[in-house]
Formats: structure tokens, sequence, C-alpha cells
């Protein structure tokens, strides 16, 4: 099976067995028909994947690899908060008259600070730390920026990547850890997974660098109510070995990516899972 899979239905299985549920008090989400989206809900869930050993793509179900690859081009190339620029429509209900999302992910990807006398965004300090400084203990992104949060349509849920090298063999390894606040298991587990995992891939080709270990840190690991039974009928599911997944290795310069270059190889999944309810 896949280890992804074993992680995903490992993860489920203990929120469903000893989380904490929601029903009965006051939440923020709720569904289109504006009743409460309630959770059962799981605390600092940390999961780890191992980039060199296989890629963390669900089989239990089909993960839109090369979408999950353009959302990611989205906020930290394009660095875009508009849906147009966009392929897939998972930003649609949060989308003003003209497709803005206010002023999170990319907006705030792209918003430049002053370091050491230039003026510089998230990715290319990101970017810049790697080539100069490889071992620096500060090479990270920060989605979730205060003086914003008013201005965005939604508190990002990624909002902190931490990069740090190692070296085995004589190699490097770039290894992330991905800081996530908020985790809808169904929705967006395998997504998000796949997303860091590609971007991890990508910093590291254009770096010279293997890319390693990716750790998923999420603070509330939680399965809505109405998705619990397409939960636990994909935890009845068989598995499939992960796919192959792999860059142009022509590609070198990390605005030069575009979802092209992701080749996918022997991905088989089980059937896929429709019209699954967003709360927002």
């Amino acid at each position: 099976m896949s280890y992804a899979d074993k992680v995903f239905k490992e993860t489920c299985k203990d929120i469903l067995e000893n989380g904490t549920d929601t029903r009965g008090q006051e939440v923020r989400p709720h569904w289109e028909d504006g009743s409460s989206a309630y959770t059962i809900k799981k605390f600092g869930v940390v999961n780890r994947y191992d980039l060199r050993k296989e890629f963390p793509a669900l089989t239990l179900r089909r993960i839109a690899l090369k979408s999950c690859m353009d959302e990611i081009l989205w906020i930290y190339q394009k660095k875009s908060h508009n849906i147009h620029d966009l392929k897939s429509s998972i930003w649609n209900s949060w989308a003003d008259v003209n497709g803005s999302i206010g002023k999170c992910y990319g907006y705030v990807a792209g918003d430049k600070f002053k370091f050491n006398g230039e003026m510089i965004d998230q990715t290319d300090y990101l970017r810049k730390q790697l080539k100069e400084t490889p071992y620096s203990r500060r090479i990270m992104t920060n989605l979730y920026q205060f003086q914003y949060l008013s201005e965005g349509h939604l508190d990002p849920c990624c909002f902190n990547f931490i990069l740090n090298v190692t070296e085995e063999n004589g190699q490097l390894v770039l290894n992330g850890i991905l800081n996530q606040r908020s985790q809808d298991m169904l929705a967006a587990n395998g997504w998000n997974v796949c997303q860091y995992s590609i971007f991890l891939m990508m910093l590291a080709q254009e770096a010279g660098m293997v890319a390693g270990e990716l750790v998923h840190v999420i603070a509330d690991a939680h399965i809505y109510d109405r998705h619990v039974p397409m939960i636990k009928e994909l935890l009845s599911r068989d598995e499939y070995p992960a796919p192959k997944v792999y860059l142009n290795p022509e590609v070198k310069n990390f605005y030069d990516f575009t979802t092209k270059d992701l080749i996918v190889e022997g991905y088989e999944y089980g059937e896929q899972i429709q019209n699954i309810p967003i709360a927002v």
C-alpha cells in the first residue's frame, strides 16, 4: 500500500475513536444550507513522509496532483490571490465578484519586506537563503500576517513552511515542516501533503539538493459531521502502491516550473468521492 494511505487511515481512525466532538458548541463554519458544521477533532497530529522512499499520494481515491502543483504555483510563483489565475475551483466559495480572496495566501507571499537592505518577498527569501546560507535555521515562509487578517477572506490554514538542510553521503538534503492550524481530513489532507511535497521538490531541484522529509504538523485535525460516512467508506477500501512522481530534471529555476513539468507514473487509485460538501 501507499504509505500515505496507511497514515491517512490511522489518523482518521484515531480522530473517530478518540477525538473531541464539537456538536452543541459555538462554531464558525457552516454548511451551504446555513446549518452549523460540527467536527470530530484531534489536537497536535504530526505525520512524517520521506520523499526519498515514495511520493505521499493517497491511492484510496485520486488526488489531482497537477492541480495541487497549480495551487502552489498560484501562491508562491504567481503570488496571486485571484481565482481567475487558478485552474481549479477550490477557492470559488471565498472569492468576491472580481475573483479576489482578499489579502491572504498569494498576496502575502508576494508582499515585499526589507532584508539586509533590499526589498524581497517570501518566495525569493527562501531561494536566496538556500543558495547563500543553506544551513541557516531561519529559512521559512509565514503566510499568517496579522495585519492582513481582516482583509483576507479566510485565515490561512497551511501558514508556515520551515526548510532545513541536512547532509547524507555528501549530498545536501532539503527537508520541510508544514505547520497547519486547521485540517479538513477528507477535503484537504491528501491535497496539502502532496502540494507541499511538490513545493519541496521544486525548491530542492533549483538548489541542487535532494528532497528529503516532509513533516506535517496539524494543530486541529478534524472530520466534519457530514463527512463521517465518506471517511468510513474510504477506511474500508483497499490500497494500491504509491505512484512514481518526479519533476522535469531540465528545469533549474523555480519560476520556470509549470504543471507540465510534473511527471506521474503508475498512479492507481480507488473511485473518486463525488460532491463532497464544503464548510465555509
